[in-house]
């Protein structure tokens, strides 16, 4: 290196020291990209610049990578650890040497592996972006631009604080070279790959170009199916075209968002106080996948479940400080007042009414600027579940969306679409208080900016946070595999239905809302909260609490549920420590020790946040409830009841495993439980449970109690009054669960919820327990009541008895 520019690198230090703060993404490169740093690194950035290596020097350094001003020696030669792959603009024109140095030094490290079979040389591609502000559509520039110095000095000046580094997948010259030779051909093929590379990567890092909202409003107005609408709502109003044209611009103004970047460059600075203010740390799992489908060039479509109102804000900081674009997000109407109406607005929200029946020009504007989102490669995001879930489980999801996601697809996108399911949880909803109160039957309180202003009152210490992004769903493929010829059906006009489009949104929706609860978060409060609700006194001893926590932890790790699901790394005693910190346990003290309890308020709370996890323990706790109840059974006994149950766990709790790989999954289980002393295995593969270690045993069963109770009911119920119509099934089951909870104190909210029992008699159908007039196969029916009432305590099956007799007694009478 010439003493010169070792001179000015060292003038600059000062500066960029004072001016640049630098983000790596991704936060542990090491790890994230499987680098081995025993292995030669080398460095390929897009342009020469020296303000670039010094911003990256500073950022690897940190994360223990090699410093790319230090030369690396390879089989006694020394090479720079950097390399360049595109000239640049200086203020005189191009610096053309730069691209040959390029060639000459992948040539060389090409033609060193052809000599040395163990050579490996990582080339890790890293980008270093000034800012990430999106260009406007007026302005049709590459996405990747070089600067002169200028040009770079200002651009540190204005976005110094505003500084991302994206380090890259490593690209092995090992394979290269073993796959593709080691001539100079392949060194241009490299340098041309990581141009188109780099490019991309600053597309997913800013986003398509922004349109002003009156260019895509005329843009709009131009379609087709809007012209055709306003020409259908001015003849049904009977007024005239000018009027009907006037609102449907009111209502593209209501919908449209007003995307600013410099709010999201702003809000991330106050979110991230926002966040440190409240919580105690932030839990992001699985980004990278969704990284390398931004890059990839895929639209993508966030599915997140949806627990509070933090989820609209808590999954665009996330995304913008990995690195991503926000989406636009689906918000609902009841968000669109001052001030909150015009912020979100600008940071990417578009406003839908609960309801578009009836309102044909509303319903084909807001198609159409789904479809121009869509079109224009912007992300979006959208709750499918319709709303807040008040329970803490998932609920069924509502298909609108998602059909309008397919019809969009249908006018001949160019770019695949996928989903991407989002597992949001928290140590603490804000809002869980009042979702009680609204299932006791207090009515839903308006948003508002005086409620805006209650809640940010009341924030404090609220744990840790979650955000796990799940298994994509490209939709290309899902619909070549569910519709073959659905690329048949596209229509440039967006207003086709095709017959298969109802049901393959349905097995969609089914396997999205799977694929949610797949990316399940387990902490410590979902499983403290879950313990102390299996026991019957909402209390346990501080070791009890311990012991539970540690059988909670050993099968969710042993037992994989799924490939993206996230378990504590922290022992069970740290995680009570953490939980109990929370401030929502009781804690007492005698002579034996510490007691951990609930009082009834923090009970029926609790029951959020178990439920927020209680799909992951559902198998294992039928098969202890199971074992519990009858002390020993044979391994094949259980497998065919946990076949018979499982169907209706399945459709209520979206459990991923198919039927044909249940009995190996429930053999998996019960050699966990056998590991933890809990049950005992013959050699004729009996299990029986172990009477001297049985608490721990009992309080996992008892976690599946309650649904197994509500299926008792209905099953018992139906074959008792077999010709019972579905609507009075589900009523009178209600009424039989409400009455069990007051005698029984089960507090938990969705016990007695119709739409639980509603999903039940679905189930029923599907397995042929009903057919399709609704008449009851008895003898199947009888079968799985009668297991039913095998898993309950004597207490409440009595109850439910007596309550079902009860209720055909009025009937009869």
């Amino acid at each position: 290196m010439s003493s010169g520019r070792m001179l000015s690198r060292s003038l600059l230090k000062l500066p960029m020291s004072v001016l640049v703060k630098g983000t790596t993404i991704p936060s542990n490169p090491i790890e994230d990209h499987s680098i081995d740093i025993n292995k030669p690194i080398v460095y390929a950035l897009p342009y020469r610049s020296d303000v670039d290596l010094l911003a990256l020097q500073a950022q690897v350094i940190k994360l223990g990578l090699p410093d790319p001003l230090e030369a690396v020696e390879i089989n006694g030669k020394q090479f720079n650890r950097y390399v360049f792959t595109s000239s640049r603009q200086t203020v005189m024109g191009n610096d053309q040497d730069v691209p040959s140095d390029s060639i000459s030094q992948f040539s060389d490290l090409l033609e060193l592996h052809k000599f040395d079979s163990e050579l490996d040389v990582q080339v890790i591609p890293t980008t270093v972006l000034w800012g990430r502000k999106p260009g406007k559509e007026s302005q049709q520039k590459p996405y990747l631009q070089s600067l002169n110095g200028p040009q770079k000095a200002k651009a540190m000046l204005l976005a110094g604080r505003d500084c991302l580094v994206r380090i890259s997948p490593v690209v092995s010259l090992r394979y290269m070279a073993d796959s593709h030779g080691t001539d100079t051909s392949i060194a241009h093929k490299l340098a041309r790959v990581a141009r188109i590379h780099f490019s991309r990567q600053k597309l997913a890092a800013s986003g398509p170009n922004l349109p002003s909202r009156q260019a895509l409003f005329d843009r709009l107005m131009q379609s087709k199916a809007i012209e055709k609408a306003i020409e259908d709502e001015a003849k049904a109003k009977n007024i005239p075209i000018e009027k009907a044209r006037k609102e449907a611009q009111a209502i593209m103004d209501e919908i449209a968002a007003d995307f600013s970047y410099s709010l999201i460059k702003n809000g991330e600075r106050l979110l991230g106080w926002l966040w440190n203010r409240i919580y105690q740390g932030l839990n992001i799992t699985n980004a990278a996948t969704v990284r390398k489908l931004a890059q990839d060039g895929h639209e993508i479509v966030y599915v997140p479940c949806h627990r509070s109102h933090m989820d609209y804000l808590l999954l665009s900081y996330v995304l913008y400080r990995e690195g991503m674009v926000p989406p636009h997000i689906a918000a609902g109407i009841n968000l669109n007042f001052f001030p909150a109406g015009p912020i979100f607005r600008r940071g990417g929200a578009f406003f839908i009414r609960r309801s578009f029946k009836g309102n044909k020009l509303y319903s084909t504007i807001f198609r159409e600027y789904l479809a121009e989102l869509f079109a224009k490669g912007y992300s979006v995001e959208y709750f499918s579940e319709g709303g807040r879930s008040r329970t803490g489980r998932l609920l069924q999801a509502k298909t609108g969306m998602l059909a309008m996601t397919i019809q969009a697809m249908l006018r001949g996108l160019n770019r695949p679409v996928t989903l991407v399911p989002v597992y949001i949880g928290y140590e603490h909803v804000m809002e869980v208080a009042t979702y009680a109160k609204e299932l006791r039957g207090k009515r839903k309180e308006k948003e508002n900016a005086s409620l805006v202003l209650r809640t940010i009152r009341k924030l404090r210490n609220f744990g840790q946070g979650y955000v796990n992004f799940g298994e994509p769903i490209p939709l290309n493929q899902y619909l070549n595999e569910q519709a073959p010829e659905w690329t048949k059906d596209i229509d440039p006009m967006g207003s086709s239905k095709p017959q298969w489009l109802n049901p393959v949104v349905n097995d969609l929706a089914t396997k999205m809302m799977t694929h949610i609860n797949d990316a399940a978060a387990t902490n410590a409060l979902t499983l403290c909260a879950t313990a102390l609700l299996a026991s019957r006194q909402r209390a346990l001893s501080r070791d009890s609490l311990v012991n539970q926590i540690d059988c909670y932890l050993s099968i969710l790790k042993n037992v994989p549920y799924s490939s993206t699901y996230t378990v504590p790394q922290d022992d069970a005693e740290s995680l009570v420590k953490h939980a109990e910190s929370l401030d929502k346990f009781m804690l007492e003290a005698d002579s034996m020790g510490d007691i951990v309890s609930l009082d009834r308020n923090q009970s029926i709370l609790m029951t959020y946040y178990r439920n927020n996890i209680i799909h992951l323990l559902a198998l294992p706790s039928l098969i202890a409830q199971m074992l519990v109840r009858h002390q020993q059974l044979s391994l094949a006994q259980i497998q065919q009841n946990v076949a018979l149950v499982y169907p209706f766990l399945k459709q209520e709790l979206f459990l991923s495993v198919e039927q044909e790989n249940l009995a190996l999954l429930t053999e998996a289980y019960i050699e966990e439980l056998a590991g933890q002393g809990l049950v005992t295995i013959n050699s004729e593969q009996q299990v029986s449970i172990n009477t001297a270690n049985s608490q721990v045993l009992v309080l996992l069963g008892r976690t599946i109690t309650e649904t197994l109770q509500r299926y008792s009911i209905a099953l018992n119920l139906l074959v008792a009054n077999p010709e019972l119509g579905k609507s009075d099934l589900e009523l009178k089951s209600q009424d039989i669960a409400q009455r069990l909870g007051r005698l029984h104190g089960i507090n938990a909210p969705e016990f007695f919820d119709k739409g639980v029992f509603s999903a039940l008699f679905t189930t029923l159908k599907q397995q042929a327990y009903l057919d399709v007039d609704g008449n009851c196969d008895g003898a199947k029916s009888e079968q799985l009541a009668s297991l039913l009432y095998s898993m309950l305590y004597p207490e409440v099956r009595l109850t439910i008895e007596e309550s079902i007799y009860q209720a055909v007694e009025a009937k009869q009478a």
